[in-house]
């Protein structure tokens, strides 16, 4: 509690000065918030804050929930205020409720918000509402009215980190992850400084982003109305979920939400925002696209007569129709432990007379596969049945080749996968999952067989841990050592260990078998991660598997 207390209260001695600075005024579109920090640093931050969050364990990275994420999140960026904006979703193991935005387009979201949500429009609204929080600059234009000559954010995190490693003992661990936790949705949401005119005005471009991308508008009231409820009714012992707190929510802001969506599906919508100094109404077509930046400002580079037409991405519209099923896989992937798993499904069959539904099955399969030994045979069994009534879902098949390849099918197996990569060659769910079912199986065969299926993936996936790791095992079984050790010390970085992957690194210029790009290669990631690394030496931030060396 005392380590927990001292992040808290470092984090918010950083903070602090951005909530006194911050005019409650909607920004007005001349704001020189974007000069602060360029796009590319904004995204350097972003990143240094994701690694920093796996590093302690706090990320879920799971290729199937990340790619549901991630397709989800698209739909909705290119439908918003600045489709020209990059995003990165990325889901945490936390099950409190809550979502947070920051720079770079960086948008996190914890497990426990898709637990309590009841269908994927609910998710999709707070994601809508997060990306206006990205889209209108928030976080960065807090900064500025702060202060135009320091960047509290990463420092913020890193106070958190240290004192919790300067707190030492046996709980050290567990307590930099609550002071990440703390210091991460106190950093993030405070220097926004949620007022009512921010929030406004995220709720009233969010809404006009789901509407665009084909969702339920009525989502993001009804999200917010049943966590109001559900703290109303709320008796001691129970604390207020985070995201009611950096997202107060009040009878006017649910109203103003309803209001927009009974306007929107009537065709014509009057958007009203309150601010501290006014009203601000507009009226907008709900089904028109988002605007387009260069047609709208123009492109200096360009002759005015020219006219600079961007292709279109037909992107789906609405309920991706893999909501339950991912609900489930989150279920069990998040579990504190498989004993409150198990108590958990338990509890869902008692209070479902017609039994569990059919992604509840796939869960109870999932944390049976997770569990090996003699429960990977009832997996199969329960993975075969649901494969028979949907067999063109792509969760269940994985799931089920995985199990078989565990039950010493491998020939079955594989054949399964390559069919699915014969239908889906560009998906990383199916390529990593195959690739990590070739690495069991074992053997040089096999290593090579998942070295040739990553390779042609790998050029877009330099900042993908989980592709890296398995690319580094597929490598080292096929007897690459040199391309394995590179991939390893690109995984140690993408986790949050700099320190460590810089000397990965040295150690790899050593090999006598290096060739002249290879080194190349290897001599640049030295100097782009070394920066790094000093700079959280000076700061006190020191690997505990190094320093234990």
């Amino acid at each position: 509690m005392r380590t927990l207390l001292l992040a808290t209260a470092l984090t918010l001695a950083l903070a602090s000065p951005l909530s006194r600075a911050q005019d409650s005024k909607l920004p007005d579109i001349g704001s020189s918030a974007g000069e602060l920090l360029t796009p590319a640093r904004q995204a350097e931050y972003g990143g240094m804050m994701l690694r920093e969050l796996r590093n302690y364990g706090y990320l879920l990275d799971d290729p199937l929930i990340d790619d549901w994420l991630q397709a989800m999140g698209t739909r909705l960026g290119s439908n918003s205020a600045q489709p020209q904006q990059t995003f990165t979703f990325f889901m945490l193991k936390d099950r409190q409720i809550n979502a947070f935005a920051t720079l770079g387009g960086y948008i996190g979201m914890n497990a426990g918000l898709v637990l309590t949500a009841e269908q994927e429009d609910e998710v999709a609204a707070v994601l809508s509402h997060e990306i206006a929080h990205v889209t209108q600059q928030h976080v960065l234009r807090s900064v500025e009215k702060a202060q135009r000559d320091q960047i509290p954010i990463l420092l913020g995190m890193l106070a958190a980190v240290v004192a919790a490693q300067q707190a030492g003992g046996n709980s050290s661990g567990d307590a930099t992850m609550a002071a990440i936790s703390s210091g991460m949705g106190l950093m993030q949401q405070l220097q926004i400084n949620f007022t009512r005119s921010n929030e406004s005005e995220a709720d009233r471009l969010g809404i006009r982003t789901l509407a665009r991308s084909g969702y339920d508008v009525d989502a993001m009231a009804g999200f917010f109305e049943r966590m109001s409820a559900a703290m109303r009714g709320n008796e001691g012992g129970y604390s207020t979920p985070d995201f009611l707190r950096t997202h107060p929510v009040t009878v006017t802001r649910i109203s103003e939400a309803k209001a927009r969506a009974e306007q929107m599906k009537k065709g014509t919508v009057l958007l009203t925002t309150q601010t501290p100094t006014g009203i601000r109404r507009e009226r907008v077509d709900p089904a028109a696209p988002a605007p387009d930046p260069l047609s709208a400002s123009g492109n200096p580079l360009l002759p005015g007569s020219m006219q600079l037409t961007l292709p279109s991405i037909d992107l789906p519209r609405g309920a991706s129709g893999r909501f339950d099923w991912a609900r489930e896989r989150l279920r069990v992937l998040s579990a504190p432990t498989p004993a409150e798993l198990v108590r958990e499904y338990q509890d869902l069959r008692r209070s479902q007379p017609e039994g569990l539904s059919d992604p509840q099955r796939y869960g109870v399969a999932i944390a049976r596969l997770r569990d090996g030994g003699g429960a990977v045979r009832e997996a199969l069994e329960e993975l075969q049945a649901l494969h028979a009534e949907h067999p063109d879902n792509l969760w269940v098949s994985l799931a089920l080749g995985q199990a078989e390849s565990r039950s010493g099918r491998h020939a079955e197996a594989n054949r399964r996968f390559d069919a699915l990569l014969q239908k889906l060659p560009q998906s990383r769910p199916v390529a990593l999952t195959y690739a990590q079912v070739l690495n069991e199986q074992g053997g040089v065969d096999a290593g090579k067989r998942a070295q040739a299926m990553l390779r042609p993936l790998l050029a877009r996936a330099g900042d993908d841990p989980v592709f890296q790791r398995t690319f580094a095992r597929a490598c080292e079984l096929a007897g690459d050592t040199s391309r394995a050790s590179e991939a390893y010390a690109e995984a140690a970085y993408l986790n949050g260990r700099p320190e460590q992957a810089l000397l990965q690194f040295q150690a790899l210029l050593k090999q006598p078998g290096l060739d002249y790009v290879n080194r190349a290669r290897v001599d640049a990631r030295i100097e782009a991660i070394m920066p790094t690394v000093l700079e959280m030496r000076r700061l006190g931030v020191r690997d505990p598997d190094m320093q234990r060396h």
